[in-house]
């Protein structure tokens, strides 16, 4: 019975043997037949070895080197405005002039004063030195011409209040003032801002200071002028760190001698750190980031050495984990994982996996610049 039993199981065991190797025959053919993937088009570039001069970034406000309203200090009637708006004017230059015919006329009899006061000092002297008169009168008369000539001296002072002049060289912004307008103190004249050189405000983290010093390159651009940079250096850091904010704020100078920098611009301010660096650099498309680590794909020729339809090697896909570095543009630095002269996918990577053939298409390309600008179409 044992035998007979060993007979059926050893028999039963053959036939699926059979079977399984039927079953994977057909599994096998069937694969045979699915059509290979179509090789994918893909936009690739060769790895390269740019300079990068390591940058911080941060955002400012364009400031004046000197900025005024410029007000009356004496109340008084408009008589004339000596000046158009917007207009360049020099230091010590007159902007408006006040009314003063009262205040020349007292001026006039406070001199007629102080020059009879002289006349009587100088009578005083000779008489004094004839015995006539004693000291005390003539140290009287001293003492009455110097009071009189402070009295002109006053009266000269209120009479340049008359006259509103430019504190300094600049630019004169937009006035509403009128002849024959009446203007209290402290009343808003024009404004007043020296523009060339100009400042930049902008303010970094704590963690950066030790990085930062007077005299170091910063450049600036804004949506004003697409495509411009303008040059400076930094010219002041303050010694109190912001405790809301922990950020330090700096001011840099710059030249503006064509005036396209204006106070209360936005600013993107860029400050260099250090020397430049040599990295691997690649499209910052060309980078897929993932939860376990950033990857790339790199293109090599078919191992068995088929070529295409042009002659050329047929390209395969293998993907490669990379580390990245700093980013700037639409650049990225890539510090392992890849060597320079790699030809490396730069969009399409989303259809690619390992060992499928890819056909180059560089017919349009993703941005490669290091410093890219908005593009209106």
């Amino acid at each position: 019975m044992t035998k007979r039993m060993l007979t059926m199981l050893g028999c039963v065991v053959l036939l699926v043997v059979i079977l399984g190797g039927g079953f994977a025959l057909h599994i096998k053919n069937m694969m045979a037949s699915f059509p290979k993937p179509m090789p994918q088009t893909v936009t690739a570039t060769k790895v390269e070895a740019l300079d990068w001069q390591p940058q911080l970034a941060a955002v400012g406000t364009v400031m004046p080197t000197r900025g005024v309203d410029v007000t009356t200090e004496i109340a008084g009637l408009v008589r004339d405005v000596k000046f158009k708006s917007g207009a360049h004017v020099n230091a010590g230059e007159l902007l408006v002039q006040l009314n003063d015919d009262a205040d020349v006329a007292q001026l006039r009899s406070l001199q007629a004063a102080a020059d009879l006061a002289q006349t009587v000092l100088t009578r005083d002297k000779a008489q004094l030195e004839a015995q006539a008169i004693s000291q005390a009168q003539v140290d009287n008369d001293a003492a009455d011409l110097k009071s009189k000539r402070a009295l002109v001296e006053q009266q000269k002072a209120a009479v340049a209040k008359k006259s509103i002049r430019a504190p300094f060289s600049g630019e004169l912004g937009i006035t509403t003032v009128n002849p024959g307008q009446y203007l209290n103190p402290g009343d808003k004249v024009v404004s007043l801002e020296k523009i060339d050189p100009i400042y930049v405000d902008f303010s970094i983290p704590q963690k950066e200071v030790a990085g930062l010093s007077i005299g170091q390159h910063v450049t600036l651009s804004n949506d004003a002028f697409p495509g411009t940079e303008f040059s400076g250096k930094i010219t002041a850091l303050n010694p109190k760190v912001d405790s809301a904010t922990r950020n330090v704020q700096l001011e840099a100078t710059l030249p503006n001698p064509k005036h396209q920098l204006l106070p209360g611009m936005f600013a993107n301010v860029k400050v260099d750190m250090g020397d430049k660096k040599r990295y691997l650099t690649l499209p910052q498309t060309a980078v897929t980031y993932n939860p376990y680590g950033s990857t790339v794909f790199i293109l090599k020729p078919d191992e068995k050495g088929a070529k295409d339809d042009k002659g050329n090697p047929k390209l395969t896909a293998q993907q490669v984990f990379v580390t990245t570095g700093a980013t700037r543009g639409d650049q990225v630095a890539v510090l392992t994982g890849i060597t320079a002269g790699q030809q490396v996918v730069t969009s399409g990577q989303l259809k690619l996996k390992n060992g499928i053939d890819v056909v180059v298409d560089n017919s349009v390309v993703p941005g490669n610049s290091p410093n890219p600008t908005p593009q209106e179409h």
